[in-house]
């Protein structure tokens, strides 16, 4: 099968079209022909050398698929050959063939194509882990989302919406990510590179702050959303893109009560990522079936073109998810 190595950790260059075996499903594992892959944070962080697969993962990146079952481990009793499915993988993705876990394996959602499908799992299961389990975010309660037009802003707002959040922020670096942002359920989009959302926040909320804040940038953002929290607000890190945290005052994390929580999603059990997709199917499915719901696909490349497909999430440029397409995808 074609599949994407990294060479060397680098740029985007060190993505390599290569040749490996198919790999074989274990008793608890299905065998899946990939369609498509979603391009992740994570999956950079890999290609940089600044995340390693854990212990017994594929070297091969990517974190989500989509596509048609071939084959099925003997223990697996909910999928059969045939079947159309996405699935969360701890790597692998970037190959013609992938191995999942049954257990976090999912058929396609309603009113999704695979392209759609593979836009999904890692995106919409970190969304949920974070903002809604450890976040606890109600109904009636307002938000702030850091790169509201990555995969993960442009996810999390459409959810917090569903779930009926009161005012929704997000932090965006241009006017087409502002517009797209507002259009996915956003009521205010902050252009960073020209507002302080400190200031923009206490504006939108007239003083009081933000009650959650679902953050992936760190950096000096860290210090800034501890000021633009409201009191007993919470912050979930969901990533670094700028680095550790700078110029820390600790004193408002205690003057307001605010619980300021990290978490990877890759190093989970396949039991505690079922309970995510469970959770999921029951309450996030029925808006995608409705159309209220749905992964916003930027742009595909083909999977041989992973190279550009990085090239175009390091620009910043994309508004939700960039996508690698299979031969099978585009013969279908």
């Amino acid at each position: 099968m074609t599949a994407i190595e990294i060479i060397q950790p680098g740029g985007p260059e060190v993505l390599v079209p290569t040749k490996r075996p198919v790999p074989r499903p274990e008793a608890d594992e299905v065998l899946i022909r990939v369609h498509a892959a979603g391009v992740n944070g994570p999956d950079v962080y890999q290609r940089k050398g600044l995340y390693n697969p854990p212990p017994g993962a594929s070297d091969i990146p990517g974190l989500e698929v989509a596509g048609e079952v071939v084959e099925v481990g003997s223990a697996v009793r909910r999928f059969k050959r045939g079947d159309l499915v996405c699935a969360l993988v701890t790597g692998g993705g970037y190959a013609e063939y992938a191995l999942a876990n049954h257990n976090v394996t999912m058929k396609l959602p309603p009113g999704l194509d695979v392209s759609e499908a593979a836009a999904m799992p890692e995106t919409f299961m970190t969304v949920w882990l974070n903002l809604i389990q450890r976040g606890k975010l109600q109904a009636g309660e307002s938000v702030l989302i850091h790169g509201g037009a990555s995969g993960i802003g442009t996810t999390a707002t459409m959810i917090a919406k569903a779930m009926g959040a009161s005012k929704i922020m997000t932090t965006v670096g241009s006017e087409a990510q502002r517009e797209a942002s507002l259009r996915l359920g956003a009521d205010h989009a902050i252009n960073y590179l020209e507002e302080d959302f400190v200031t923009k926040v206490d504006e939108f909320t007239g003083g009081k702050g933000v009650d959650v804040i679902l953050d992936i940038i760190a950096g000096d953002y860290v210090a800034r959303n501890y000021k633009a929290a409201a009191m007993n607000g919470r912050i979930l890190q969901v990533s670094v893109l700028k680095g550790p945290a700078k110029d820390l005052d600790l004193f408002p994390l205690m003057a307001k009560r605010l619980t300021h929580v990290g978490s990877t999603l890759r190093s989970r059990t396949h039991e505690e990522k079922a309970e995510i997709i469970a959770e999921l199917e029951q309450q996030v499915w029925p808006h995608i079936e409705a159309g209220r719901v749905k992964p916003h696909v930027y742009r595909t490349f083909a999977l041989e073109d992973a190279r550009g497909a990085h090239e175009l999430i390091d620009s910043g440029v994309h508004i939700g998810k960039v996508v690698l397409t299979t031969a099978a995808h585009r013969a279908a």
